[in-house]
């Protein structure tokens, strides 16, 4: 009887599992599903990325106002050496023999680098950084401009104090945590993020996709003057 009931099925314990065409057409329709959800889920990770850095970004222009407010006489802290290894003597610590450089992370107590792993570019008008020891005043002005190209384009932010800029996913001319630097870009608005000549900030496009963040006078002032620190 147990025989009989079986019979209908032996075939199944021949096999013992799929035939090699049956395993391959599996292998193919789990190949193409993922295929197609591969570039979805790479743009979701770029999005994150990208929203990460820019929490980073905000984060640190917040702490450069607080620590504005906290010296005697206010100003902001002078960028770091960006060739400097992590880890070694004075790497992360505000330096007031350059005016450009990355962002003195030590000093502020902020993330080193972006959510790509590569420093932030940090620049700074001399007149609003530690270089002087007089305060800074409501008559001071900055002298980094930021423009929407590098060349030909129009002004978007005038004379302001400090520029901040990540240099996104393909992070050309970014300085890394060993104090390396990244190649150069061939696009002409990355390169005058590198240079400053002026600083560049515009929506992204293949070529382009820099994160660029300023610190406006008035935002600085009005910090200052909120924190008894001006006129």
């Amino acid at each position: 009887m147990m025989r009989t009931v079986l019979a209908p099925y032996k075939h199944y314990f021949r096999r013992g599992g799929f035939s090699m065409v049956e395993m391959a057409i599996v292998l193919l329709i789990v190949a193409l599903l993922l295929g197609g959800l591969l570039p979805t889920l790479s743009s979701q990770i770029e999005q994150q990325r990208r929203g990460e850095t820019h929490r980073q970004m905000d984060e640190i222009v917040q702490t450069l106002l607080g620590y504005a407010a906290s010296q005697q006489p206010p100003k902001l802290p002078c960028p770091a050496q960006p060739t400097i290894a992590t880890g070694s003597a004075n790497a992360g610590v505000s330096d007031c023999s350059i005016t450009a450089g990355v962002v003195p992370w030590v000093t502020l107590g902020t993330s080193e680098t972006d959510a790509w792993g590569r420093r932030f570019t940090y620049s700074v008008t001399s007149s609003v950084a530690g270089t002087f020891t007089t305060s800074f005043t409501l008559a001071s002005t900055g002298n980094l401009d930021v423009n929407n190209k590098a060349s030909g384009g129009n002004n978007i932010a005038a004379n302001v104090p400090a520029v901040i800029i990540s240099h996104g996913r393909n992070g050309y001319r970014a300085y890394l945590p060993n104090g390396a630097r990244l190649s150069a870009s061939t696009n002409a608005d990355e390169e005058g993020n590198a240079n400053g000549a002026p600083f560049v900030s515009h929506d992204p496009t293949p070529a382009f996709d820099d994160l660029v963040i300023w610190l406006s006078p008035n935002t600085l002032f009005n910090r200052m003057v909120a924190a008894g620190k001006l006129p």
